[in-house]
């Protein structure tokens, strides 16, 4: 698992040099209070840890399974809070975008872009991005198989960004439900790029509730424990302080409660098994 081009997101958080990175956050703004008060309490648990940490939230969650299901702030108001959580913090911050048109304004504010799943082969939404010079994120559809994504970081390359990393967050395996082959890990670090493992979102059952996609929390730590073993650079989690009350996501999410004791084992982990 060589060759891999460590990814600089700010100063103090490179991706693929050795340390294990955390991003995490909730699924979705649900107001600048709880967003704010959530990445302070985060960060505080990471750097016990000594772990780098990204903040991570939506400020649109574009692809909800009901037309009725809560979406977050929108762009502009979204952006404020995701700026107002870097002043407080002083951590770097990663969110979606879902339109070639959001990628130079979510720049101004976010460190890393994110595009999401389900538009992983979207190639003018990727170019917008790697365009801004902002590090990109792309997770890897759960459509595609690990080899495929080869030609997603040729595009954010040929856009001139070097800035790239892959996530993987389940392969969809029959109706509502996804699982994870943990030979994908080493398959795309062996595309030269750094690998993290989204974990709660591997733990969805897309569609599987009454308008809204169900989950398998109690399955985060095992989970997440063998992609660390794995061999992945980061690992992502979506963080609640009460996931039953989250606006998105809910059945899927971290309570903070777990949140250290899990940062824990999995620090323990990478310190043995961490790739080179």
């Amino acid at each position: 698992m060589s060759g891999v081009t460590p990814v600089q997101v700010t100063a103090d958080v490179v991706l693929g040099a050795g340390a294990l990175v955390l991003i995490a956050g909730p699924c979705v703004i649900e107001s600048e209070a709880h967003a704010v008060g959530l990445a302070k309490a985060i960060a505080a648990i990471a750097r016990r840890a000594g772990t780098p940490y990204i903040f991570k939230a939506s400020f649109d969650k574009a692809n909800r399974t009901s037309v009725r299901s809560f979406r977050g702030p929108g762009l502009e108001d979204g952006l404020r809070t995701l700026a107002r959580v870097k002043d407080a913090t002083g951590v770097p911050i990663l969110t979606d975008i879902h339109e070639p048109t959001q990628a130079a304004r979510a720049a101004e504010v976010a460190d890393v872009l994110q595009i999401p799943a389900f538009l992983s082969r979207q190639t003018d939404l990727i170019v917008a991005a790697a365009k801004t010079g902002r590090t990109v994120n792309v997770k890897k559809g759960q459509f595609l198989a690990p080899s495929d994504m080869h030609y997603v970081v040729e595009k954010v390359r040929a856009a001139g960004n070097e800035k790239v990393f892959l996530t993987e967050r389940g392969f969809s395996f029959g109706y509502n439900n996804l699982v994870v082959d943990m030979r994908a890990f080493p398959m795309m670090r062996a595309l030269g790029v750094p690998v993290v493992f989204d974990v709660t979102h591997s733990l969805q059952l897309p569609g599987g509730g009454d308008g809204v996609t169900a989950g398998l929390a109690e399955f985060i730590e095992p989970l997440a424990s063998a992609g660390i073993g794995a061999g992945v650079d980061g690992v992502f989690v979506e963080v609640h302080e009460n996931p039953i009350q989250a606006k998105s996501d809910a059945q899927n999410a971290l309570a903070l409660s777990g949140l250290e004791g899990l940062l824990d084992r999995l620090v323990r982990i990478h310190a043995v098994t961490r790739p080179r």
